[in-house]
């Protein structure tokens, strides 16, 4: 099979783009001539910025029906020859079929009506495993071998810059001996993610106590208030970054951290592609499918089956797997992290 213009769907959020980019590798190897167009939700194209796997990158329009119509309609024009869905979804299903393209391959996880929709169905074993290699699994429906992959990122040196500029306005980077940094997120997409805000301000003091570094509280703009309620709740004085950088110049500032510790979610995967030591903080999300991917990591995890109550809400109240995460096992797996792994001082 010689495909030439690939179309790839990836319509969930940042954490998920990431993990899909060996996809993206896999394909660029497989087809080095191939034009690679990637569809993405908007908010999330910022990880594929300046990846050499992808020719362009569209953002999911989601306006009005008429407005919707006419991308799906700019799609099919395009003359894909193959798609590579990997949202697992009815949506990009549809999406998939109408552009028209002769080889369609798709996920269906749930067994639903949109398995008829591709010219292929994906088939993942075993069914927990890691995103990763669950998406490496429509290559093998493409025929092509899957080796194991890891996420990639691309700040450029324009990003680099940003962050270097910033960091010596901070007092953070200097000739002599930059001080030891390291970043916690304490936001999450949703609220059965995080772990108690005043619990992120114990371990921030502890670990400044302990090492003598300086604490950055991350997240996007929507978590800049989280990030403050922690840093009024420490002695500290953590530095608030949360909102202050693009996805890419986030990239270029935890790449300079030492530690990251935080809860599951988008900026995890960012610390971890970009090599970062990591302490993840998961509760009713499986690390096994979504534990970091790339430096060194420490997973504290509960293990409680979350099924009955992951959505809307938690039944267990005080018992919940997030509340079971105490500081000191945090601090234990930071402290570990801080004391074998190197300061990272430079890009």
């Amino acid at each position: 099979m010689d495909l030439q213009n690939i179309l790839i769907i990836k319509l969930r959020h940042i954490g998920d783009v990431l993990l899909s980019t060996p996809v993206l590798r896999g394909l660029r190897t497989a087809f080095p001539r191939a034009r690679l167009t990637m569809l993405v939700n908007r908010g999330t194209e910022g990880v594929l910025a300046n990846n050499p796997d992808v020719n362009e990158v569209l953002c999911l329009e989601k306006g009005p029906w008429d407005a919707q119509l006419k991308f799906v309609q700019m799609l099919r024009r395009r003359g894909f020859d193959g798609v590579v869905d990997l949202t697992d979804g009815d949506r990009s299903a549809v999406i998939s079929l109408a552009t028209g393209a002769p080889v369609r391959i798709g996920f269906n996880s749930e067994h639903r009506w949109r398995g008829l929709l591709y010219s292929t169905v994906a088939r993942p074993r075993p069914m927990d495993q890691h995103r990763v290699d669950y998406d490496l699994c429509a290559l093998r429906a493409l025929g092509l071998d899957t080796k194991p992959g890891t996420p990639a990122l691309y700040p450029s040196p324009t990003d680099e810059q940003a962050v270097e500029t910033w960091m010596q306005e901070a007092g953070l980077f200097s000739t002599q001996a930059s001080p030891l940094l390291v970043l916690l997120q304490p936001g999450a997409r949703y609220s059965l993610k995080v772990w108690p805000h005043e619990r992120f301000a114990q371990l921030a003091d502890r670990l400044a106590d302990r090492f003598a570094c300086r604490i950055l509280l991350g997240g996007d703009q929507r978590e800049r208030e989280v990030a403050e309620q922690v840093a009024r709740k420490t002695r500290c004085a953590p530095i608030v970054v949360a909102g202050k950088f693009s996805l890419l110049q986030f990239a270029a500032l935890v790449k300079r951290c030492a530690l990251f510790v935080g809860n599951d979610g988008g900026a995890m995967h960012i610390a971890a592609t970009m090599g970062t030591p990591v302490v993840a903080l998961f509760g009713p999300t499986y690390p096994q499918r979504w534990g970091p991917r790339g430096g060194p990591s420490q997973v504290i995890y509960k293990g409680l089956d979350c099924r009955a109550c992951y959505h809307p809400t938690c039944l267990r109240g005080d018992e919940s797997c997030m509340q079971q995460i105490t500081v000191d096992e945090v601090f234990t797996a930071a402290s570990r992290m801080l004391e074998r792994a190197p300061v990272r001082r430079e890009a």
